[in-house]
């Protein structure tokens, strides 16, 4: 695979958390990934194709034996671990920062179902479309790797149309990240605030996604909250992956609620539904159904009425992942230095490439950047503090996140539509 190549100069070096901001109009549609190659007067990006309905990239990558590195991570983990500060060898790593997944998860769909949830004028037709995109949210993992955890104060910022997606580490022990969306035109944002906590089980690890995800459909006047389900990979005894758990969605100003059940196999893979969803529609007050929920993520989900009896499908994969593309730079210079596919440029290109001396190294640079700048500012008493967002914390309510700009501005990076 031959990547198209852009260069552009390197500005005075500066700290991970500064942002230069200028023009440069370079579309790149024949590409599966771009790179922007590196020397002392340039620097590089890799962007990679979304994941698709299979849970692959749609890229020449590779990973190794999995059975070799499944025993490499049981020699240094016990049951019961906290996973937290654990680090992945790049063997287990798929060219991808978690703020990318994240944000795919957003601008990233063959279908614009985030739009669909502000255009019906009935508020339970509303609240039904807002139930179907949060189902889409959802992508496949894959088996045997991860995509990296982010360092303190990366960013990762992409525009779709008028829907412009900004994401920040905003803590890297414990690791957390919030996201901030929105429309302007089309009057929606999203606010994410999401904490991962892998524990490791011996046979499996779940990783919990704690916080809230907030969808506003600011001329209705409506905020919706939901959660997020649990990422559940089981090792033996039979391999996999999977979304499990309960995903609540609720809408005060409507007065509707939604309850979701992600279902897995069961331990032995002799029970249960693969990727299925189940759940009901109903009114917060009286408790009463309006709808049954039954499906597949990865294939269709369906609605019935309770009332009519009749069902229709709300959701269908399909739409979701067709004709899925590849961000590209539309404002070389206006890439951030904190810019996920800058940060992790030299890995992801080393991992591609099947280089894992050279994926190694890559890795320990960042790692050991990250640890002198947390040096220098401990050295100077000096706090760490968000770019784009005000961040809090209590041991009850746990991690909030406000965007300090009310609307996400334009992205250098872009996802193209056709």
């Amino acid at each position: 695979m031959h990547p198209f190549i852009f260069l552009i100069p390197k500005k005075k070096k500066r700290s991970l958390c500064t942002a230069d901001h200028t023009s440069l109009d370079i579309y790149c549609l024949l590409c599966s990934f771009q790179m922007l190659r590196r020397s002392e007067d340039e620097i590089k990006i890799v962007l990679t194709r979304p994941l698709s309905l299979n849970g692959e990239l749609e890229v020449d990558y590779k990973a190794p034996n999995l059975i070799q590195r499944i025993l490499s991570l049981f020699k240094n983990v016990r049951p019961g671990s906290d996973l937290t500060h654990f680090k992945l060898p790049p063997q287990f790593n798929f060219p991808k920062s978690h703020l990318q997944c994240y944000g795919e998860t957003v601008y990233c769909s063959g279908s614009d179902m985030l739009r669909r949830c502000n255009q019906a004028d009935n508020s339970l037709d509303r609240f039904m479309s807002v139930v179907a995109w949060s189902i889409s949210t959802l992508r496949p993992p894959i088996f045997g790797v991860a995509p990296y955890n982010p360092i303190l104060g990366e960013t990762h910022h992409v525009s779709r149309a008028t829907l412009n997606v900004l994401l920040e580490q905003i803590s890297h022990h414990p690791p957390v990240s919030a996201l901030h969306a929105t429309d302007e035109e089309h009057n929606i944002e999203l606010i994410w605030c999401h904490q991962c906590v892998p524990n490791f089980n011996g046979a499996w690890v779940e990783t919990e996604v704690r916080g809230k995800r907030q969808l506003k459909l600011l001329s209705r006047g409506e905020t919706y909250e939901m959660n997020s389900p649990n990422l559940l990979i089981k090792f033996l005894p039979l391999p996999g992956v999977d979304w499990a758990g309960n995903v609540t969605i609720r809408c005060k100003e409507n007065g509707l609620e939604a309850e979701l059940r992600f279902g897995t196999k069961s331990f032995f893979g002799l029970r249960g539904s693969h990727r299925s969803v189940k759940g009901k529609v109903y009114e917060t007050a009286t408790r009463r159904t309006l709808f049954q929920l039954n499906g597949h993520w990865d294939r269709t989900v369906t609605a019935k009425d309770n009332n009519s009896g009749k069902s229709r499908v709300i959701y269908n994969a399909e739409e979701v992942f067709s004709g899925l593309k590849t961000p590209v730079v539309k404002d070389l210079k206006g890439v951030r230095s904190t810019e996920s596919a800058a940060v992790w440029s030299e890995l992801s290109e080393a991992i591609m490439s099947q280089n894992w001396e050279k994926a190694k190294e890559a890795k320990n640079a960042v790692e050991e950047k990250q640890r002198e700048v947390l040096r220098e500012r401990e050295l100077k008493g000096t706090t760490w503090v968000p770019q784009n967002f005000s961040v809090t914390y209590t041991k009850d309510g746990g991690w909030e996140c406000s965007p300090i700009q009310q609307w996400v501005p334009p992205a250098p990076i872009v996802l193209p539509l056709s």
